[in-house]
């Protein structure tokens, strides 16, 4: 064998190997590309798309502990200092579809008070599309028209019910005029019982509410009916809001249809006790500067029981408020009255 032979064949041999070990070679997956969380500012502020979705969803809740003297809803009880200490989870979804935004509210509450253990509570529960809103909030006799008032016990004098199960369609013309009708439910089927102890003979009709309002400048009109049909009454509640930048103020009135019972809207003092024919709800509230506001709320019934609260709401850092409130209510039918405090911190989020 030749030198030139010899080296052929090396050169050969060698590419044979490099090629064998060319095609065995492991090549390394090209990473993933990283997807990164995107506002989503089409539902107001707080979304974020889920990602590998077009939904968009909100966090947000509170934190809240407060230390409370006695207590503004019942009557010479004398029970010294009670903390209580609440946590809240609300989580808000929002898509686009040919209907408008599809959107869910859901609200968790857990609630810690001395000499107890924690209690959950599903607080809301909800779908709304197109204007409908079904599960369950707060009555619409209630939100329609607005709470009663910027206080914490703000309903010793009740103003309607809270959490129940809901069909609601809301109207917004877009000129000032809204609207509202819901059927609402929270006590059906076999065994309901009314608000004072009636039989419902195994009631399964819904309760209803309905109201209408207007919008223009500084000042806003609200009417609102509910009917409870077990107890077969209702409710009317009419309010009329202002604001006049230095302060705002509200007057609520409402209309038992029969002042000798309780009915679902028409839901009484703190104590049990029937409005009567009416109850009337009236409240300010002062913006000192941009940290502190200062707010009241004054409230009478027909059968005579009086209640009274103001505070301070303090927010020394953006998210967290510090609010000392003193209540007073007098039940005029058992001749009795109540001095009430409440100091609360919260952070929302």
């Amino acid at each position: 064998m030749n030198i030139k032979s010899l080296l052929l064949g090396s050169a050969a041999a060698f590419a044979a190997v490099s090629g064998a070990q060319a095609a065995d070679a492991i090549v390394a997956a090209q990473p993933e590309p990283l997807e990164y969380v995107r506002i989503c500012d089409a539902y107001g502020a707080g979304y974020f798309f889920i990602p590998g979705t077009e939904t968009c969803l909100k966090i947000g809740g509170k934190v809240r502990t407060e230390g409370k003297w006695y207590d503004a809803y019942t009557p010479n009880t004398h029970i010294g200092t009670l903390w209580h200490t609440r946590a809240e989870l609300q989580l808000q979804t929002a898509s686009d579809t040919e209907y408008g935004p599809l959107k869910t509210n859901t609200e968790m509450r857990w609630d810690w008070q001395e000499g107890g253990s924690t209690k959950t509570n599903l607080l809301h529960a909800s779908i709304s599309l197109g204007g409908f809103t079904v599960g369950k909030e707060d009555s619409q006799f209630n939100v329609f028209t607005g709470y009663a008032g910027d206080v914490i016990n703000d309903d010793v004098i009740g103003d309607g019910p809270y959490e129940l199960n809901q069909i609601t369609y809301n109207y917004d013309a877009g000129n000032g005029f809204t609207a509202v009708i819901s059927v609402e439910d929270s006590n059906s089927g076999a065994g309901a019982v009314g608000a004072n102890g009636e039989d419902s003979h195994n009631h399964y009709a819904p309760d209803a509410v309905a109201g209408v309002g207007y919008k223009a400048g500084a000042w806003a009109f609200k009417l609102v009916g509910g009917y409870d049909s077990i107890v077969e009454e209702g409710a009317i509640k009419a309010r009329v809001d202002a604001d006049f930048g230095v302060f705002s103020a509200f007057l609520m009135g409402g209309w038992n249809t029969d002042g000798s019972k309780l009915n679902k809207y028409a839901n009484g003092d703190s104590i049990g006790q029937s409005w009567g024919d009416w109850a009337v709800w009236g409240g300010a509230s002062v913006p000192i500067n941009e940290k502190l506001k200062w707010n009241l709320q004054l409230a009478y019934t027909d059968n005579k029981t009086f209640a009274a609260t103001t505070n301070v709401k303090w927010n020394p850092v953006k998210n967290l408020l510090v609010m000392p409130e003193v209540s007073y209510t007098n039940w005029d039918s058992i001749n009795q009255d109540q001095w009430a405090g409440i100091l609360r911190f919260q952070r929302s989020f």
